[in-house]
């Protein structure tokens, strides 16, 4: 059976869909992506991770075309839409469409950000250059997800290159054929292998696609050409990179139904995954009142995939230990969270963390949902606490509040902007569709 035109469908999608056309779900919870991933931007934005990769940068001497979020300096399009991405995902604390893992906003954000300010772009062109961009890279990752994902590909990237193509293309104002040749030459580069979590290259994916979209957008404007079935041919982008090819998930409902509208929000910086047991741990502490230094063993009872994911017993980094379920228990029972604070180098290696992580045993249940957790804590005295978490705060069922967000934007951004100016960032993001210029959002994110 063949597949149906995708990439010539999702071309017309994003050139001619009208604006503003989804309800008011859709619009807020546009901005509320927008306003996390800047916040998950900025304050990570003077971390080796971005210091490293800037440093590479400058020695292409760049044109001062665009702004680093954070930073004083400038760079070139191309490499601002990198780097913007590098920075939001170096925490692992930015959006997750749950459905895929998909991290949406971190190939798409950055590239429309840095391309918007070189066109002088309106906030309502931004806005729907992300819910556009976010949607096809979430609708073909359905396509593929799982299959794809079990193949070792971080989805992220190899996904995110055709929504950062995408929402470019919308910003550019490409027609139908424009944009159906960035989408295929964004279709030859997909980026990202799992191998690299708890590295510094895995926060290059998301980065690394929003300047493949970027350039692929801008390369088709110019003329540059591409196959006309680039993601469904035989050897096109989905045959190619997944068994699993379910065409119906991009095509049904297009432009009807939002995949924005299903995306969530991290309390905590690390993997997803491991989100419930942190939930669970939090709740021992506060609710229970548990102190660490009671605690004999505690038992997580969790999804195959917080193994496969996070199972790291022994990280000696904080970036190895955003993918360690062992640390991460450790830190929410100690110290009741788990944000960036708690991924550092110095909290991996604090010693009530290393004795308490060597009491967390991992059980395994393949009938266990992913979103949930069962755990026993046994104290010293031997009394068992029994607790089962269902949905994770920051699940799509029991989601961050508007102040929730808020705080965490905060906490991100004051060390590097301080009060005021995060204050007025936030502001900006979140009326990001009523700004008729950029100006004062850039200003705002810039330090």
């Amino acid at each position: 059976m063949s597949s149906p035109p995708i990439t010539q469908l999702l071309a017309q999608f994003v050139a001619t869909h009208p604006s503003h056309s989804w309800d008011q779900t859709v619009e807020d919870q546009a901005h509320r992506t927008f306003a996390n991933w800047a916040g998950c931007a900025i304050g990570p934005s003077n971390h080796e991770t971005v210091t490293s990769a800037l440093a590479a940068v400058k020695m292409l001497q760049p044109s001062p075309q665009a702004t680093l979020i954070g930073r004083k300096e400038r760079v070139d399009l191309a490499n601002a839409a990198m780097l913007n991405g590098i920075s939001s995902h170096t925490w692992d604390f930015d959006d997750t469409h749950l459905k895929t893992i998909i991290h949406p906003a971190g190939p798409v954000a950055p590239a429309i950000l840095a391309l918007g300010e070189y066109l002088d772009s309106t906030g309502r062109q931004l806005i729907d250059a992300l819910v556009l961009g976010v949607e096809v890279s979430c609708r073909v990752g359905n396509a593929i997800y799982p299959d794809h994902y079990d193949r070792g590909w971080h989805i992220t990237g190899s996904t995110g290159m055709l929504g950062s193509a995408a929402a470019c293309s919308r910003l550019l104002g490409l027609d139908v054929h424009q944009t159906q040749m960035a989408l295929g030459i964004a279709a030859s580069q997909p980026v990202g292998l799992r191998e690299q979590f708890g590295t510094m290259t895995k926060p290059l994916h998301p980065g690394a696609a929003a300047k493949v979209g970027l350039m692929s957008a801008l390369m088709a404007k110019h003329g540059f050409t591409a196959s006309l079935q680039a993601i469904e041919a035989k050897r096109g982008l989905m045959p190619v990179i997944s068994d699993k090819t379910d065409w119906s998930q991009i095509t049904e409902n297009l432009g009807q139904t939002w995949e924005i509208a299903l995306n969530t929000y991290k309390p905590f910086a690390c993997g997803i995954v491991i989100h419930p047991a942190i939930d669970a741990c939090v709740q021992l502490r506060n609710n229970q009142h548990i102190k660490h230094q009671q605690v004999a063993h505690l038992l997580v009872k969790a999804h195959p995939l917080v193994l496969e994911l996070t199972g790291k017993k022994t990280p000696s980094t904080g970036l190895e230990a955003k993918f360690s379920v062992f640390h991460s228990c450790a830190v929410a029972l100690i110290l009741g969270r788990a944000t960036e604070h708690e991924y550092t180098d110095e909290a991996v290696n604090r010693p009530d963390v290393l004795a308490l992580r060597q009491k967390v045993e991992l059980v395994i249940d393949p009938l266990m949902h992913a979103a949930s957790v069962d755990v026993v804590l046994t104290t010293n005295e031997g009394q068992k606490i029994p607790l089962h978490v269902d949905k994770a705060v920051g699940s799509l069922e029991n989601p961050m509040t508007h102040a929730q967000l808020h705080g965490k934007f905060m906490d991100q951004s004051e060390p590097v902007l301080g009060n005021a100016q995060s204050e007025q960032a936030w502001d900006h993001c979140m009326e990001l569709a009523n700004l008729p210029h950029l100006s004062g959002l850039l200003q705002s994110l810039s330090a």
